[in-house]
Parts: structure tokens; C-alpha cells; sequence
């Protein structure tokens, strides 16, 4: 996603006294603030902070069921979001702390906490392979495998259906040609398409318009969190919005569910 700017200086302000009353004044080394491999023994199951919906439904997905979100859903673009003291507190009594590397903020919490959770950087991507792995590889840092497990279980068996009830939609039984954002590819291959171009995060530019509007695409799979209006205005392709966080309820798949119903709309309207 874009860089943005972060607003960090009331976290340093209000570090020292959340260290008092969280009693964990330890400051974490460099090596705390990356991703670990090995599980941390826990008694129980984990308490397990997360910055977005997104890391939230991976953490769920993976056995955790203990999950606090920092940044609220109304919150259109995550890395913009100002944390609130009440994060800083979150943080403080957290085994796990799951952020994205977009997400800058998420190693000033944990140190102005003065917290001794875990810092676990997520790679935030809906394609069904890689979220799986990426499950999987969380629920052997929780102590949760068997959970995973049986969520793959569930995901493959609904992702698989959702396939085929996209590709059934396909406009004279044909795969639709598209162009995705880069963080919505995902959703070309919920849809059984394979993008003719991409585009973003950046703006797109007169010549790469140019460029994809050459390619005639029948869709444009936007991104919902980084839209920039109509990408290809006088292409005469229809435009979809896809949204890659979920709910309060941190279903993962309810994004699947959500994509290919909005895929299956637009390609029935074409």
C-alpha cells in the first residue's frame, strides 16, 4: 500500500506512565520487534492484539480467540490511523502483536507500551494459498494448529464453491479479461480470470492508462481502501469494487463471499 505519513509523538508522551501501571518497563531489543518462527509457551490460550480486521481474521483463522483490533473499521485507510492510549493499554497485556509492514506504527505501540508481546509481522494477502500458509504459520506461533486445521478445512471446501459459482457467470462462458489492482489480483483468481495488467499503488499515470486501456479489458478490479475514482474512464470496462478487509465478525471468508458476489453482478450486467 502507499507510504503516508504517521503521527507518532503523542505515544512517546504517554509511554512512561502506561509502563508504570502495565509494569513492563522492559524495552524491547531490535530482534523483539520482527517476526519469530518458534511458538511462546503460553498458559492458555493467547491474548493476541491486532492493528486491522485483516490481521484480526488471520488470527482467528489460526485458533486465537482472544483478538482485540486497534484501528476501528470506519477507519477507510489503516496507516493513517492515530493510536489512543487505550491502545497503548491493549498492547501492554497482549502475548501477540500482529501488524503489517505497511503499517509503521505498530512497533511504536509495542515500545511505548513498554510491552513484552511478541511482535509478529502478517503478510496481508487474500490469495487462497497464501493466506492459508500464512494461517497456518500463525497458528504454530499460538500453539493452535488443530484449529487451523479444521478452518482450512472449511475455507477450501467454501473457496472452491465460490469458484464455480463465479466461473459460471462468465459472460458468454468465457473467462473475462481484467485488470486488477496490485492487491486485488486475489480476486482475478477467485474469478478464474488472469489479469491483462495491473496497476497502483501509485496513482495511475496517462501513459500506464494508455497502456491498460490498449488491453480492453472487460473489468477493473479496484481496490475499496485505495480508490482513486474510475481507473480507465473511457474504456468502456466495468468497474468493481473489491474489499480485501473484513468485518467485525473477522470472518475471512466472508471477503470471498462478498468478492465473488460482486464479481458475478458485474459480469451478469456486462
Amino acid at each position: 500500500m502507499a507510504r503516508t505519513r504517521v503521527r507518532i509523538p503523542s505515544l512517546l508522551a504517554l509511554s512512561a506512565a502506561l509502563v508504570l501501571t502495565a509494569g513492563c518497563g522492559n524495552t524491547p531489543s531490535p530482534q523483539d520487534a520482527k517476526s519469530q518462527d518458534g511458538p511462546r509457551p503460553q498458559a492458555g490460550k493467547p491474548v493476541v492484539v491486532v492493528t486491522t480486521t485483516w490481521e484480526g481474521a488471520f488470527a482467528k483463522a489460526a485458533g486465537a480467540e482472544d483478538v482485540k483490533v486497534i484501528v476501528p473499521q470506519s477507519v477507510h485507510h489503516a496507516p493513517d490511523y492515530d493510536p489512543k492510549p487505550s491502545d497503548l493499554a491493549a498492547v501492554a497485556k497482549a502475548d501477540f502483536v500482529l501488524y503489517a509492514p505497511f503499517e509503521p506504527y505498530a512497533a511504536k505501540i509495542k515500545e511505548a507500551a513498554g510491552s513484552k508481546a511478541k511482535l509478529v509481522e502478517v503478510e496481508l494477502d487474500n490469495d487462497p494459498d497464501k493466506a492459508s500458509a500464512e494461517v497456518a504459520r500463525l497458528a504454530g506461533l499460538f500453539g493452535t494448529p488443530d484449529a487451523a486445521t479444521q478452518w482450512k478445512a472449511g475455507f477450501d471446501t467454501e473457496y472452491a464453491k465460490l469458484n464455480k459459482e463465479v466461473q459460471a457467470a462468465w459472460p458468454g462462458g468465457r473467462s473475462p479479461s481484467v485488470v486488477t489492482q496490485v492487491f486485488t489480483a486475489w480476486s482475478a483468481k477467485l474469478a478464474g480470470a488472469t489479469p491483462v495488467g495491473t496497476y497502483g499503488p501509485e496513482a495511475v499515470t496517462p501513459a500506464q492508462l494508455a497502456e491498460l486501456a490498449a488491453k480492453k479489458p472487460e473489468l477493473v478490479l479496484d481496490n475499496a481502501h485505495m480508490s482513486t475514482g474510475t481507473v480507465l474512464p473511457d474504456s468502456g470496462a466495468r468497474q468493481v469494487k473489491i474489499v480485501n478487509y473484513p468485518g467485525e465478525d473477522l470472518d475471512l471468508l466472508t471477503v470471498y463471499r462478498n468478492a465473488a458476489a460482486e464479481l458475478k453482478k458485474a459480469m451478469g450486467a456486462s
